[in-house]
This record gives structure tokens, C-alpha cells and sequence, in this order.
């Protein structure tokens, strides 16, 4: 009797960590690109449209706003819809708006659709994390971690390479639609092998929660990614930066006070859990707010391309990868207090010497510098990151990732309005120096390189602040997340090994 054929689905066996490994970083890959590749299109979408560079502004902003808006909602949806069906939404979304952004017809148009992206942004960070973490048991979160470096270091720096290539190779247009592809085999691959992941109790949908974060966060990162530009004194800043604070203040009274909150800011409680995302924030704004301001320098002081920028920029990624295989074998060693401390001191000691840059540095000057960076940088992130969920249980873990994930928004959009507003206080350009006879040397203003030194000082101080608040985390708190992987070798056989039958 013939043996009957094995069915498609037997012959491919994904785990569900590999499955969701997969699929949040492919996802978190491109979205997380989407921040850095968008920037070196925006002269070209400014032509295109006949708008100024203030003006294109708004197609980031309406994008940062979006993502403010709807982190908060992602941890009770996905508890409430489960993990799979919320996580392949936000896919789609942030898919078919990427390619409804590729075909925009005006400044309109490509706004809106803009703000359709962050939508899906917004929720497929922090239902993506929640997926792995509950995936990836405490003892393992550390391999869970190096996962997330991938397109946490490579996307940001990938993307003004390929951004630059793509507008002077083809259009614009390309920086979206480059999307499209990733995210449809993300799609199909989720579809098909995905796990889905739900709490017990999710609890009522907080209306009042939801709407004065919705206020809050999207007026305060309203303010903090215009004042820089347009002035913090004009009325416009101060007025969406008093009412997003009074917003948010009424959130915090709001959802401390009700059984089920749309942000559980009761998790702050947890010692460990709130010392790793202070230490998340602030090092995420010394961080993320160099990475704002190394291209301007090299862009708009030192007049490289984009494409030759972002190519000074990369080695920064290739620190990140290469120090996660270090930093992963480090922390049982060590634990997270001292390697995130080193990390950020090295980070601080880094930054404070690309103050020193001029145009005549040496090029492999700064890409060493950077590389150095990134080494430095994963010796915070992975450490954090695996830190800040030991002590938090799986039935919390999806309103933990929305707390982290909003606090990573907050600290990056801090770190650019910060480094933003020093470079405009002290002024990106100066007149031009007299000659012997008096005569200015020039007509057209030179780059201040005094505006820049300074705002990467400020940058390298805000790590050496996350440098200390990292002393006061509690080794002994991440305990569970420090066993080697020896160890855990050792536990699975005997996991797996059925119980011996009773005798007789």
C-alpha cells in the first residue's frame, strides 16, 4: 500500500521564535529605515511639489506625530485582538501606505499618506516586541535581543545610502516604494507561520487614556520636531508644547486612577523596569540625535553628498553588529549595570571627540569614530533592552513594550529638538573672515563650526548622564536574564525528557 504524500505545511518546520525572529525584523527593518531614508529625499520632494525646505517639513513631522499617537494604543490592542492579527494589520498598513507615499500626487497627498505610515509605525514596534518576548523565555531574551540589533544598527545607517542612491539613480518616489517588496514577504511569510499571542484578560478599551495621549504625545512631538525650526518663542510651539504637557499631565492622573489603563504607568514601580528606561531615554537621545546631527555636519558644513555621507555614516552600523556577538557573551559576566555603564561612557568619550572634527579630518577619522560609537552604543541597547522585561510578567508584557517603545520615541525626538535647537541658537553659518586688506574674503557665508562642536559636546553629555543612572540598575533584579547559554543548553533535554512511568 503506497505511503500517502506528506501535506505542504509537514515539510516546512519554522519555530515559532525563528517565525517571529523573522518577521519583526524584517518589519522593524523597514520601518525603522523609514525615518533616515525619507530625509535625503526632501530637496527632491521640495522641487517636485515647488515648496521650501520649511514647508516639506511636514511630510516628517505628520510621520513622528502619527507614531506618538498610536504606540500607546498597540499594547491593549494586541492583548485584545491578539499579537498575529494586530502585528500583519500594521504590516498592511504601513505597506500600502508606503506605496500610496511612492505615488503621491501632492504635498497633500504624500502628507496624509505620511500619517498612515506612522499609524502602521506606531503599532508594529511595540506588538512586534511583545511577540518576541513572549516567545523567547527570560533566560534566552539575551539571543532575543541580538535579534533586534540587526535592524536597529543597519537600518538608520542603510538609510541615507540608499536613499541618496535611489533619488539621484531614479526618484524619490523610490524611498517609499522600496517598502513594497519587503514588507509583501513579510506579509506572505506571517500569514503562514506567525504565532499569535494573547492575554487572558485585556480589559476595556480606555477611551480617555487613548485620547489624551492621542493630545499629548502628538502636541509635544509636534513641538519638539518644529521648535527648533520655527522658534520655540512662536506661538504656534508654545501653545501645542502647553497644551500636549497639560494633556499629558492629565494622562498620568488618569490612568494612575482607573483599573484598566491604556498606559499601565503603574510598571514604573518596578525598580528595574524604571531605571532601564530611564537610561533607554536618555542614551536614545545622545544617540539617535547623533545620528541626526553627523550628516548635517557632513552635508551641509563640510558639502559631502548624501550618498558620500551616508557611507561615512554606515560604519556605525558594523560596531553595532559586531560588538552584539561581544556584549551577548559579556552580560551573564558581567550583568547590565556596569556593561551599560562602560557602553555609555565609551559612547560620551566618542562623541565628545567628533567635536573635534574639521573638513580637513580624514574621512576614516570619522568612519573610525562612528564604528567606535556603535560598538559602544550595543553595549546600552542590548543589556537595556534585556534588562528592562526580567522582572516583568508575560501577561504584562504587552503594556511594558508599549511604556518602553513610547519612552524611545520620546527620547529620539528629544535628542533631535535638543542638538536641533543648539545649532540654531549658536548659528550653522558666519560671515565669511576679512582679508590682510579688510576685504571680506567672500561673499557667501562659510558653516560655523562652532555651532556643531557644540551640539556634539551636548550629545556626549546626555551619554555620560545614561552612563550614571546605569550604576543605580540592579544586577541582582536581571538575575534570570543572566543565565549562560550553557546553562540553558543543559535545562532543554531536560525539559523534553518524558517523566519515567511508575513502576509496577
Amino acid at each position: 500500500m503506497p505511503a500517502a504524500p506528506s501535506a505542504p505545511a509537514a515539510r516546512i518546520q519554522i519555530t515559532p521564535k525563528a517565525a517571529v525572529a523573522v518577521v519583526f525584523v524584517a518589519a522593524l527593518f523597514m520601518s525603522i529605515m523609514d525615518t533616515t531614508i525619507v530625509n535625503v529625499a526632501l530637496p527632491a520632494i521640495g522641487d517636485r511639489f515647488h515648496v521650501d525646505a520649511a514647508s516639506v517639513g511636514v511630510v516628517n513631522v505628520g510621520y513622528l506625530v502619527s507614531l506618538a499617537v498610536f504606540v500607546p494604543l498597540s499594547g491593549w490592542a494586541g492583548d485584545r485582538f491578539g499579537t498575529r492579527r494586530v502585528f500583519l494589520f500594521a504590516l498592511a498598513l504601513f505597506t500600502v501606505a508606503s506605496l500610496l507615499c511612492g505615488t503621491a500626487q501632492s504635498l497633500d497627498q504624500l502628507s496624509l499618506y505620511r500619517i498612515l505610515q506612522g499609524a502602521g509605525g506606531g503599532m508594529l514596534t511595540p506588538v512586534g516586541m511583545t511577540m518576541l518576548f513572549r516567545a523567547f523565555p527570560q533566560q534566552e531574551r539575551m539571543r532575543a535581543t541580538r535579534v533586534l540589533m540587526v535592524p536597529t544598527a543597519v537600518a538608520p545607517a542603510l538609510g541615507p545610502v540608499l536613499g541618496g542612491w535611489l533619488v539621484d539613480a531614479f526618484s524619490w518616489h523610490w524611498v517609499f516604494i522600496v517598502n513594497v517588496p519587503i514588507g509583501i514577504a513579510a506579509m506572505v511569510f506571517g500569514l503562514l507561520f506567525l504565532p499569535d499571542f494573547r492575554s487572558e484578560r485585556a480589559g476595556r478599551f480606555d477611551a480617555a487614556g487613548f485620547l489624551l495621549a492621542a493630545v499629548g504625545f502628538g502636541l509635544v512631538m509636534y513641538a519638539l520636531a518644529e521648535g527648533a525650526g520655527r522658534g520655540w518663542g512662536t506661538p504656534r510651539i508654545v501653545s501645542a508644547a502647553v497644551l500636549g504637557a497639560a494633556a499629558v499631565v492629565a494622562l498620568v492622573l488618569v490612568e494612575l486612577r482607573i483599573t484598566d489603563p491604556m498606559l499601565d504607568l503603574r510598571l514604573f514601580r518596578d525598580r528595574l523596569f524604571r531605571t532601564t528606561n530611564l537610561v533607554s531615554l536618555i542614551s536614545g537621545a545622545a544617540f539617535l540625535g547623533m545620528l541626526y546631527l553627523f550628516p548635517l555636519y557632513y552635508q551641509d558644513a563640510v558639502g559631502a553628498s548624501a550618498l558620500q555621507t551616508g557611507l561615512n555614516t554606515f560604519p556605525e552600523a558594523i560596531g553595532v553588529m559586531i560588538a552584539s556577538q561581544v556584549a551577548s557573551r559579556l552580560y551573564p559576566r558581567f550583568g547590565p549595570s556596569r556593561l551599560i555603564a562602560g557602553g555609555a561612557a565609551g559612547v560620551a568619550l566618542m562623541m565628545a571627540l567628533m567635536a573635534l572634527l574639521t573638513p580637513d579630518t580624514s574621512v576614516w577619522a570619522a568612519r573610525a569614530l562612528m564604528f567606535a560609537t556603535g560598538f559602544s552604543m550595543a553595549h546600552v541597547f542590548m543589556p537595556a533592552q534585556t534588562a528592562a522585561f526580567a522582572t516583568v510578567s508575560p501577561a504584562a508584557t504587552g503594556r511594558a513594550s508599549t511604556l518602553f517603545n513610547a519612552q524611545r520615541q520620546l527620547g529620539s525626538a528629544i535628542g533631535v529638538a535638543l542638538l536641533g535647537t543648539v545649532l540654531a541658537a549658536i548659528g550653522t553659518v558666519r560671515a565669511a573672515a576679512a582679508t590682510a586688506t579688510g576685504a571680506p574674503a567672500a561673499t557667501a557665508p562659510v558653516a560655523n563650526l562652532t555651532a556643531y562642536h557644540a551640539a556634539f559636546l551636548v550629545a556626549a553629555g546626555l551619554a555620560a548622564v545614561a552612563a550614571v543612572v546605569a550604576l543605580f540598575i540592579s544586577d541582582r533584579d536581571a538575575a534570570a536574564t543572566m543565565t549562560t547559554r550553557s546553562a540553558v543548553a543543559a535545562e532543554e533535554p531536560a525539559k523534553r525528557e518524558p517523566a519515567p512511568a511508575p513502576a509496577g
